[in-house]
């Protein structure tokens, strides 16, 4: 079976269990997973249910696809991603947004949790993703399929610019306030020595992670726009930098998830 066979299958899989039409997908980051209890008329399924899907192997990942109503919109949302540290090849990372895709999605929306690299920034920020720099392996290397996408897609726009307005609009109405930057992620899952956050902010990064870029290329390469939150869980600049674990940026990660997860409904009802 190849690729778009494995695709349509799954998704045939999908739309047996109720996952009709939906217009947006979601991806949810680490400690970023409650936006998933205000999902309505919810249908969850595993991932280890889904042919095709690999397994979500991080704690702080539900590892569930749930499809349902939010922000006044049919979605599907992955309670959980999957991540180049935890053993996946380009492929398996690719195929859920591919799916997603496949099941109608008009936008993608995502969210991480990283490490601030930029000095104005604080624990708990919410940056707007406007660019990225991709230091991760491209999911698109190897043989293209022309029914998926074309061989070279333009990259011009990864992050839509008419809905970081929409959200950049909200967030005012709301009082919420926000920043908005460059993303750039690493495979980990080593979090970033001094060093390391001394050069990706020469490079021009503002956060740095390990996941969203390769799910906003395969997107792109469907011509499906993007819109992506960062939540500035530590921050990798000179004198502020400290001892991190993963409780720790779950923790910093939760305590933005409300404002983050307000902004985000608003935004996927009226884009």
């Amino acid at each position: 079976m190849d690729t778009l066979e494995k695709i349509i299958n799954t998704a045939d899989f999908l739309r047996a269990k109720g996952f009709i039409a939906p217009e947006a997908g979601i991806i949810l980051g680490t400690g970023l997973g409650g936006l998933t209890r205000e999902i309505e008329n919810a249908i969850e399924v595993n991932y280890a249910d889904i042919p095709g899907f690999p397994v979500s192997t991080v704690r702080s990942h539900a590892g569930k696809l749930i499809y349902g109503d939010f922000g006044g919109r049919k979605i599907v949302a992955m309670s959980g991603r999957f991540h180049y540290y935890e053993g996946y090849g380009a492929e398996q990372i690719a195929f859920p947004v591919r799916v997603m895709t496949e099941l109608g999605i008009k936008a993608l929306f995502l969210s991480n949790a990283s490490g601030g690299t930029n000095p104005a920034f604080s624990i708990g920020d919410i940056m707007i993703i406007t660019d990225h720099i991709n230091l991760l392996p491209n999911p698109l290397m190897g043989p293209n399929d022309d029914c998926i996408g074309p061989r070279f897609p333009d990259m011009s726009e990864p992050y839509d610019k008419k809905l970081i307005a929409k959200a950049d609009a909200i967030a005012a109405r709301l009082g919420i306030p926000v920043q908005h930057g460059i993303y750039l992620s690493t495979t980990g899952p080593t979090f970033e020595t001094p060093a390391e956050y001394r050069h990706f902010r020469i490079m021009g990064a503002d956060a740095v992670g390990m996941s969203t870029t390769p799910e906003v290329i395969i997107a792109r390469h469907r011509h499906i726009p993007c819109f992506a939150f960062s939540i500035i869980t530590d921050l990798g600049v000179d004198g502020k930098i400290q001892y991190i674990t993963e409780e720790f940026v779950q923790k910093a990660a939760a305590e933005s998830e409300v404002l983050m997860t307000r902004i985000m409904k608003e935004l996927i009802a009226t884009f």
